[in-house]
């Protein structure tokens, strides 16, 4: 994802909403998110599906290091040697 660019990538919603296939055009183009703002203050982000699913799936990947990071610190750890047997078993099993 892009920066914001302030001059740019900061308008109204009064002006979102006269020119909104416009501003997704813009949005298109330039890679930018959009922010939108109501009465001064940020109301909203418009971002591409890309830029949208880029954030989800980072998000996914960090929340699961995150997991990992609490997994090892406490002590849930297995060697390698008891995963390759409680895998053996379970093919066994089958």
């Amino acid at each position: 994802m892009k920066p914001i660019s302030v001059t740019n990538d900061i308008i109204p919603i009064a002006e979102f909403k006269t020119g909104i296939s416009k501003w997704f055009k813009n949005l298109q183009e330039s890679g930018h998110p959009l922010i939108i703002t109501q009465n001064g203050k940020p109301a909203g982000v418009l971002l591409s599906p890309a830029d949208y699913d880029e954030l989800v799936y980072r998000q996914s990947f960090l929340d699961s290091v995150g997991r990992g990071i609490a997994d090892a610190e406490s002590g849930r750890i297995f060697s390698a040697a008891e995963i390759k047997a409680t895998l053996a078993a379970r093919r066994n099993k089958g």
